[in-house]
């Protein structure tokens, strides 16, 4: 037993989306000594929240608390968790479980966020597929020592919990197809593309190019560091001295409508496209000749494994790395799914506990 109660932002169907969630208390997992419990002071918005609240990737298993960028502190942890005290500052991403197991190919390798047994923090269960996961829009959260992390002492709460999926979703493919002396392009500036120019400067990229709609995020794009824009919507924008410039590109475009033919004439000969935004419906199609004829590497990525997290945790404490956020009230996240949804925040809303 606790003498704290969960309480948080639950979505019940569909419409919670449009910022009609219920504030109530909620029966988190039943609490083992591999467990940490943590009272959240920050959480991030993602893009993920409104998919997972609308049951647009897949059915919800509603009631739903979302939010899974989460910042607080260790007031509960079980014995067999010694990476983390109470009293520490933590943080908790996208996954709150896998299956862990020495046989497991993924969780062995040290990729537990491709197991196939992997949680989501919130919409979805713990292995054994009975105690349902819960997010931080709340007070508390209740996840498995593994996959918290303390934070380091450089990094304000309220950067670091957009970090924790926004931050690692970019990161692990920047890192996994070493940005490092490439030119790297950026297809969206929001919440997650943001997080690539960061990155791939961190990172050493020799050119950091974003590619968006419009002009209508150049000036910041290149305030965050962005050596070139291309706009999509300007004519033969794919053609020219754009051609065959890019070495890597990281999409994180969510529409089933992206000009994905002209992303890819974007790359050189056996250059590498990764696909990071997650659209409710398929991909468009594109010739094969795309990739035939300059042997490009099509692939995905899905947030980052622990000892990826560790690594960017790191890395943002060392280079002093800010993404860009603003803070809203925990007792504004209506207010704020509808203003996110909108393309308000730039580049990315945090709720904060006012009653931490």
């Amino acid at each position: 037993m606790t003498d704290y109660k969960f309480e948080g932002w639950c979505g019940h169907g569909p419409e919670s989306a449009k910022g009609k969630m219920k504030w109530e208390e909620y029966t988190p997992k039943t609490f083992t000594d591999d467990d940490v419990d943590i009272k959240i002071s920050h959480c991030g918005i993602c893009g993920s929240d409104i998919h997972t609240l609308r049951s647009g990737w897949y059915p919800t298993p509603y009631p739903c608390v979302v939010g899974h960028e989460i910042i607080g502190k260790a007031v509960k942890v079980g014995k067999n968790v010694k990476h983390v005290k109470e009293g520490d500052r933590v943080g908790v991403g996208a996954q709150a479980a896998s299956c862990l197991k020495p046989d497991c190919p993924q969780c062995s390798d040290g990729f537990e966020n491709h197991c196939g047994n992997m949680a989501a923090t919130y919409g979805g269960f713990f292995p054994g597929g009975k105690e349902k996961t819960y997010g931080g829009y709340a007070n508390y959260n209740r996840t498995p020592g593994h996959f918290v992390f303390k934070i380091p002492e450089q990094i304000s709460s309220e950067h670091a919990a957009p970090i924790m999926c926004g931050g690692i979703t970019l990161y692990s493919p920047l890192k996994t197809y070493n940005a490092t002396g490439k030119n790297v392009g950026i297809i969206g500036l929001g919440g997650l593309g943001h997080f690539g120019v960061l990155f791939a400067k961190a990172l050493g990229a020799k050119s950091v190019t974003v590619i968006s709609r419009s002009h209508a995020k150049e000036d910041d794009a290149r305030k965050l560091g962005a050596d070139n824009f291309i706009a999509t919507g300007d004519e033969d924008w794919d053609q020219g001295k754009n051609a065959s410039s890019l070495d890597l590109i990281v999409s994180t475009v969510s529409s089933d409508n992206m000009p994905l033919p002209g992303y890819l004439n974007l790359l050189k000969f056996r250059g590498t496209f990764v696909q990071v935004g997650a659209p409710e419906d398929p991909l468009p199609s594109f010739q094969a000749f795309a990739l035939i004829q300059k042997a490009i590497h099509i692939t995905g990525s899905a947030i980052g494994a622990p000892h990826e997290i560790v690594e960017m945790l790191n890395l943002v404490a060392e280079k002093g790395i800010k993404p860009w956020t603003q803070l809203v009230p925990l007792k504004e996240a209506n207010q704020a799914l509808v203003d996110f949804e909108a393309g308000k925040p730039r580049f990315r809303f945090v709720l904060k506990n006012e009653n931490y």
